[in-house]
């Protein structure tokens, strides 16, 4: 619902509200209806054995046997009765609520025995079946109570036309009306109770969404699972992809270039100096070496080859090495060597970590802690800067979680006004 569609809003009658929660309680009553009749069927032998064993009497034969055969029923059909009614239902709740509910059943092999094997062990599937309990059971006895009170409403509304008859007195519950006068506050009653009434049915038909939502949707992040398998799918295709550019670039392009800049010199040995060809081959030669340089240093941003050859550690202490800052960099004992993905997201975090120091801190020092620890590749990033980094300030800060994130793991941010800041990542390892 929207936020003045709601029953407990004030403006609710002069929305569209009343007229959803109306259209959804009657597209309730046939599926209540038809749910109920076989729900109740099912618990007829139960109840009965109930009633028996409250007056003293001893169950007999057929009535056990009813009692097994509708419990065997329940338990075997049910699942197949409540999967579809519970499509039907999550659908039918754009009625009220227009936030998408996702199901909360795995995908199943097409194969018809592994489709029930699933299906008859999933929380879910005996979340759907509750819910078709709740919507046989308890839904008609709440829509039974409110059509009550609607009648009474309608008779007291209509009460001086009943007075009008010429009866020489209508009882009306407590109240005796014998005339037209004595009808009118009845009525008036009933005009001013037409509102509640609306505001009831909203009440409930927001709680039976509410637990539709509760019972049906996916308690078990089924759907989130499959985006976070997903989106572990895609950053080992990225990390993959870098390496596959980062091993051509240094095995094709800067090899080449390497022996275009080698054949510049030696041309550059055997062309006088006098000669006009001299300079321009001078600053082709020297244009060349500052072209290495620009690759070698792309190169070690899409991936250092220290990272690939040596390892994260190595990587790290060359990185801290190559920091115009000093940078402390400590490595825990024990250390294994964890995907390839997650080294380069550790060396990521700890490149963009140390940029920031760098560029907004104003530190003098900065410090490198590298740790394993219950599964979890740890690394902090400390500085004795000023602090108040702010992610939303435009730092990278959020690349950087986004980036963490796509690997399964979590970025902590400590940075009080003051100083000193705390970065921590935390990543998922496995070797």
């Amino acid at each position: 619902m929207s936020t003045n569609e709601e029953p407990w809003q004030a403006r609710y009658l002069l929305t569209a509200g009343p007229w959803r929660a109306l259209a959804y309680v009657i597209t309730t009553c046939p599926f209540a209806a038809l749910t109920g009749m076989a729900v109740g069927t099912l618990i007829l032998p139960w109840l009965v054995a109930v009633l028996r064993l409250h007056d003293g009497r001893m169950l007999e034969g057929p009535l056990l046997f009813l009692m097994v055969t509708a419990l065997a029923l329940f338990a075997g059909l049910g699942p197949l009765v409540a999967i579809p009614l519970a499509a039907v239902e999550r659908g039918r709740l754009a009625l009220v609520d227009r936030r998408p509910v996702r199901s909360g059943h795995r995908a199943a092999e097409p194969n018809p025995v592994s489709w029930l094997r699933l299906r008859y062990t999933e929380a879910a599937t005996w979340r759907e079946v509750l819910y078709a309990v709740i919507l046989g059971l308890v839904v008609p006895v709440v829509y039974g109570v409110y059509a009550l009170l609607a009648l009474i409403d309608v008779a007291c509304v209509v009460s001086p036309l009943f007075a009008a008859t010429g009866t020489d007195s209508w009882q009306f519950g407590v109240f005796t009306v014998n005339s037209t006068a004595e009808a009118i506050p009845l009525s008036i009653f009933g005009l001013l109770f037409v509102p509640v009434l609306a505001h009831l049915l909203g009440l409930i038909s927001a709680g039976q969404a509410a637990t539709a939502r509760a019972l049906l949707g996916d308690r078990d992040g089924a759907a989130l699972r499959e985006v976070a398998q997903s989106r572990a799918r895609l950053a080992d295709a990225f990390e993959a992809e870098r390496r596959r550019i980062e091993r051509d670039l240094h095995d094709g392009a800067q090899h080449r270039l390497t022996s275009l800049t080698l054949q510049i010199g030696m041309a550059r040995l055997d062309v006088p100096e006098d000669s006009p060809a001299a300079a321009p081959l001078a600053r082709a030669h020297d244009e060349a070496k500052e072209l290495m340089v620009v690759l070698r240093d792309l190169i070690h941003g899409i991936r250092p080859q220290s990272l690939a050859d040596l390892g994260l550690p190595a990587a790290l202490r060359e990185l801290g090495g190559r920091s115009p800052l000093p940078v402390t960099v400590t490595v825990a004992d024990g250390m294994t060597r964890p995907a390839p993905h997650v080294e380069g997201c550790a060396y990521f975090v700890a490149s963009e970590a140390l940029a920031n120091v760098v560029r907004h801190s104003g530190a003098n020092r900065a410090d490198l802690l590298l740790a394993q620890t219950a599964g979890m590749l740890v690394l902090e990033v400390r500085d004795d800067g000023h602090g108040g980094a702010d992610p939303a300030g435009g730092t990278g800060l959020t690349g950087l979680a986004d980036r963490v994130a796509a690997v399964g793991g979590r970025v902590l941010l400590a940075s009080p006004e003051g100083g000193p800041t705390l970065i921590r990542a935390e990543l998922p390892c496995r070797s």
